[in-house]
């Protein structure tokens, strides 16, 4: 299966923003985007027109990569929106929010997404006391995700947490860091997600 395997700041870099892929990395000033605010390249500090695709396909790329998804899940995300009664756009942003490995790291649990999903598929959490190895599974208001007892020692757990203290934690989480158990207050409103991110954008771009 196609994954990216090259520098991640490159993405961020590309984007034009903060995509947090590298975890503490991006708080500090040795981010790509502090050093080299400009896409990489050799044509990278070139001035570039955008025609309105090429603006509807860099934000479907911005959220894509932003939660880590290949081409093919960001597809069947976008198809189970656009048939789920609401606003299309504000509905995909919600399943990205509900998906377990984003909701591990918008608890605290992991530094980044990707570590996130590892850890996910290593088996290192529970959700409402069941075990659940998959990243893609969607959580709702009331479950509770905590980590298993022989993972409570998990180095990269323990400093997710440690960083997460800095980071914060959304309003609609509740997290109980010496029990290492989160909960899921409530589903966010589109208001509450801050990512600078136009989803009608990528609607616009899927609806061709």
């Amino acid at each position: 299966m196609a994954r990216y395997r090259a520098s991640v700041c490159r993405l961020c870099r590309r984007e034009g923003l903060k995509l947090f892929l590298k975890g503490e990395r991006c708080y500090t000033d040795k981010c790509a985007i502090e050093r080299r605010n400009y896409p990489p390249g050799e044509h990278g500090q070139g001035r570039v027109k955008f025609s309105e695709y090429s603006l509807q396909l860099r934000e479907k790329q911005k959220l894509k990569r932003m939660y880590r998804l290949l081409e093919g899940q960001f597809r069947r995300l976008f198809e189970r929106a656009d048939r789920t009664k609401g606003i299309t756009g504000e509905t995909l942003m919600l399943l990205l929010e509900r998906r377990l490995d984003n909701m591990i790291y918008r608890l605290g649990f992991a530094n980044s997404r990707a570590e996130a999903r590892q850890l996910v598929r290593h088996g290192h959490f529970l959700v409402n006391d069941r075990k659940i190895d998959i990243p893609s599974a969607l959580v709702k208001p009331g479950d509770v995700v905590t980590v298993r007892e022989r993972s409570h020692k998990v180095v990269r757990i323990q400093e997710a947490l440690e960083l997460s203290q800095r980071r914060g934690v959304p309003e609609w989480l509740e997290v109980d860091r010496p029990n290492f158990t989160g909960r899921i207050r409530a589903l966010p409103a589109r208001a509450d997600l801050t990512m600078p991110i136009n989803e009608k954008l990528v609607v616009e771009l899927y609806s061709k």
